[in-house]
């Protein structure tokens, strides 16, 4: 029974809110397989309390000059710093990842934190000066107003990190609606907020549901929504957000590819297939989840892939584990149907995660890793992005024939190729039709200063998170004509003005 569990509420006008909805959901920690508190899911009364107040705010943080803006971001930088390890400990308490694991997308999503410091440096405007007699002309990026962050269960931390600190440090106000899975760590960052010195308003958490998502998309003073999660749900979003004028960034699924050449360092390649496929229990949009093995590579790598997997330590997050649970029983168990999947399609499992020995309580949302080769491209293992941690070997002829194969998938989100021969690395690069590519890395995620986002099925819409792209989509241009009248000026004509 999960009624006489605390109830997490949101977090408006700078404390947390019951709201007026009852309805609620259960939050499980998923290494023992228990409900520990409910969570609020949102009315459509409690979006118009978040957006109302979120809106109230911005018209004084938006005229907040830029140093004092900055010196807030500086602070929740070093609070963060200071406490990051409180944050990791709620992160695997909800999600099950690994408390490493944690850190290390607390100090990603950081990242941004600290390109948001320096934001003043990107937010000036152009300057021409006497375009026309006595005319200049200068540009000012403005703010948006309220802006909504969608953000996925897995990244609980670093996903919403990955917007909110520069819409808040160009000077938006920011409704994060984070998954209901995991939901305690967005209202940790809205408390950190509030301290370093963000005035109340300017950021709120509204949990909750399709009602609250909903909401944000048709609400008329939300002005941007920024989503990750699924594809369907991403085309979703896009297309009720735009349809609602708003702007929308919305990144969706994968299915991340790793070619790997005849030549490829392959003790390289199996740490790396390892720490791509089975990290953070395979749940990342940046997973790989095909090793794409030219030539008779596959032979001498899968030994060196299996060996490694008899290593790794399954079970709870907190004792020091390798990897850790799934994020609820029925994601598991979809996940493991994945497998049962493969032997239909008459793919070879060579190590079955299913059933799996772990340091942990036996009523956690387990499965080990698995590994299955030989998977046929007309199989759903192969298809689908399967989010866990099943990694998949297809076996090709030829380089060309790879690159085939991956320029084929609906998916353009993330790609890497492992190989010691330069031109080889070279052609692929530019012949990959994928967002980001790694050679010889094996989860291209891209630092801060540029931006994140795949092509094709993975992203919607024209921009992506963070970076260069993360500071046009928070901003507006106003753009000023200015003449300042000699007392000579002539008289009227009526004529289209014209530069002379």
């Amino acid at each position: 029974m999960t009624d006489t569990l605390p109830t997490l509420g949101h977090w408006i006008s700078g404390a947390e809110a019951p709201g007026a909805s009852s309805r609620t959901a259960p939050v499980y920690d998923p290494a023992l397989g228990v409900a520990t508190k409910n969570v609020a899911l949102a009315s459509s009364e409690d979006v118009d309390a978040a957006v109302a107040s979120a809106k109230a705010a911005f018209p004084g943080w938006a005229e907040t000059p830029l140093a004092r803006r900055t010196a807030i971001m500086f602070r929740f930088r070093e609070l963060l710093n200071e406490r990051k390890g409180e944050l990791a400990e709620i992160i695997t308490a909800e999600h099950g990842k690994v408390v490493d694991d944690a850190l290390g997308e607390i100090a990603r999503g950081q990242e941004v934190v600290e390109f948001a410091c320096g934001l003043g440096a990107h937010l000036k405007g152009e300057h021409a000066s006497q375009v026309s007699t006595g005319v200049d002309v200068h540009s000012v990026p403005s703010p948006l107003g309220v802006v909504g962050i969608i953000s996925p269960f897995n990244f609980p931390a670093m996903v919403p990190m990955w917007f909110f600190p520069i819409a808040l440090a160009a000077g938006n106000a920011v409704i994060l609606k984070p998954s209901e899975k995991d939901p305690t760590a967005a209202n940790w960052l809205a408390a950190l907020w509030k301290e370093a010195g963000l005035p109340d308003g300017i950021f709120t958490v509204l949990h909750g549901d399709k009602v609250a998502v909903d909401g944000l998309l048709t609400h008329p003073d939300v002005e941007a929504i920024s989503f990750v999660g699924s594809t369907p749900i991403a085309k979703y979003v896009y297309e009720t957000g735009t349809a609602h004028g708003k702007r929308v960034q919305a990144l969706g699924g994968a299915k991340n590819h790793m070619l790997v050449l005849p030549d490829a360092d392959l003790d390289l390649v199996a740490d790396s297939a390892i720490n791509a496929g089975f990290g953070s229990a395979g749940e990342r949009c940046m997973a790989i989840s095909v090793v794409v093995a030219v030539g008779d590579v596959a032979d001498e790598l899968i030994p060196k892939i299996t060996s490694r997997m008899a290593g790794l330590r399954v079970g709870d997050g907190r004792r020091g584990c390798d990897m850790g649970p799934l994020v609820t029983e029925a994601h598991r168990d979809k996940v493991a149907g994945y497998i049962s999947a493969a032997l239909e399609d008459g793919a070879d499992v060579v190590v079955d995660g299913r059933g799996i020995s772990v340091d942990g309580d036996p009523n956690g949302f387990w499965l080990g890793p698995t590994l299955i080769d030989n998977v046929p491209v007309t199989s759903s293992v192969y298809k689908e992005e399967i989010f866990g941690p099943v990694l998949s070997v297809v076996r090709v002829d030829t380089f060309e024939e790879g690159v085939e194969l991956i320029n084929s998938g609906a998916f353009g989100n993330g790609t890497a190729i492992f190989t010691n021969d330069g031109g080889a690395a070279r052609r692929f690069q530019r012949e990959i039709e994928v967002g980001m590519v790694g050679v010889n890395v094996p989860i291209p995620v891209p630092v801060a200063t540029f931006s994140f986002g795949g092509w094709k099925a993975s992203l919607f819409g024209d921009s992506r998170a963070h970076g260069a792209e993360g500071i046009r989509f928070f901003t507006r241009l106003k753009v000023i004509t200015t003449r300042w009248l000699d007392p000579s000026h002539g008289g009227i004509n009526l004529g289209f003005p014209v530069t002379d």
